[in-house]
């Protein structure tokens, strides 16, 4: 089957002004749920069962033909890696950044819809505090602890590009050839995905991990998430979804490593889950030469990787966070 050569892009404008959200699926071509959460929504706002009260809502429920007709991760490479308008696009992920990045940067918002390889409860994702630093200047906070509370998980997660950059330092330092590949992972923009492009253009954004790939509820909590989000942002009525009652207290963690597979022969210690609890010194895996890859610290670990490739993010490490959600 030859992929699409363009990107499928839903529109719905409200008739009364208002914020500009953006929602996207199939970044990572088998991640479906948010695909398929759109899809219903989009029968509802077709029927007239929804309507929308303002500003304006798009959907983009396959960012990645070419990595969901292959039915994985990436095309040509990771879309939500080094993503920015290519100058001379080379691969095919260049050529979606090239439409992509201009559709982000018109609107205000953006929730961006995930799922993961190994087994474990829906998640999110947000950006840093408000600051003025150099690496991702922030000023919308605010929103996204708002967004993100009501989403309908129990698990946050902070400390996203800050961590990858110094991922990105030690990776420098053991390249080893000049392939674009190298390049790619090599590069200090190479933290940098849907939703950090989307603040570095002055907005807000949110990923979604909404549970593992083939888990069943997915759709559904990626759907909820969605009409939570708009009903926060008084773009539909209260009364189109019920809102989100947690039964217990919100868990806010920070990442603070990432682990960089160094070998296909380098393998994992157990079975892991995102996060598991790691206690400092417990065997996280080992490497081919035998080296033990010990936890620093105490926390979680996060997003383990069985099939990373050598050079790519094996694991990342996580502890709590002392940030409060509005």
């Amino acid at each position: 089957m030859i992929p699409t050569q363009h990107l499928r892009i839903h529109q719905y404008a409200a008739l009364q002004p208002g914020p500009k959200l953006i929602v996207t699926g199939a970044v990572h071509g088998n991640e479906v749920h948010g695909s398929k959460a759109m899809a219903e929504i989009m029968k509802q706002l077709d029927s007239g069962e929804l309507t929308l009260l303002r500003g304006v809502l798009t959907f983009v429920p396959i960012v990645n033909p070419l990595a969901h007709t292959l039915d994985r991760r990436e095309g040509d490479r990771n879309l939500n890696r080094n993503l920015r308008p290519p100058i001379v696009p080379q691969d095919y992920e260049d050529r979606i950044a090239r439409q992509l990045c201009p559709l982000l940067a018109a609107h205000d918002g953006l929730l961006d819809l995930h799922s993961f390889q190994s087994q474990g409860q829906p998640f999110a994702m947000v950006g840093p505090r408000n600051n003025t630093g150099e690496l991702e200047p922030f000023a919308h906070e605010a929103i996204e602890s708002a967004v993100v509370a009501r989403l309908g998980v129990n698990r946050i997660v902070e400390g996203w590009l800050s961590t990858y950059a110094e991922g990105i330092r030690r990776r420098q330092a053991r390249a080893s050839d000049g392939s674009r590949k190298a390049q790619l992972v090599t590069d200090p923009h190479y933290g940098v995905g849907t939703t950090e492009y989307m603040r570095s253009t002055g907005g807000w954004a949110i990923t979604l991990e909404c549970g593992q790939h083939m888990d069943p509820n997915g759709p559904t909590v990626a759907r909820l998430a969605i009409l939570r989000t708009l009903v926060h942002l008084g773009m539909l009525a209260p009364e189109a979804v019920e809102p989100f009652q947690p039964t217990a207290p919100l868990e806010m963690l920070r990442l603070y490593d990432v682990i960089d597979r160094e070998s296909m022969d380098d393998h994992f210690a157990r079975e892991w889950k995102s996060f598991d609890a790691v206690t400092e010194g417990d065997l996280v895996g080992t490497r081919a030469n035998g080296e033990p890859v010990l936890a620093p610290s105490s926390g979680r670990i996060v997003f383990p990787n069985v099939k990373s490739q050598p050079g790519t993010e094996w694991f990342y490490l996580a502890r709590a966070s002392d940030r409060l959600l509005a």
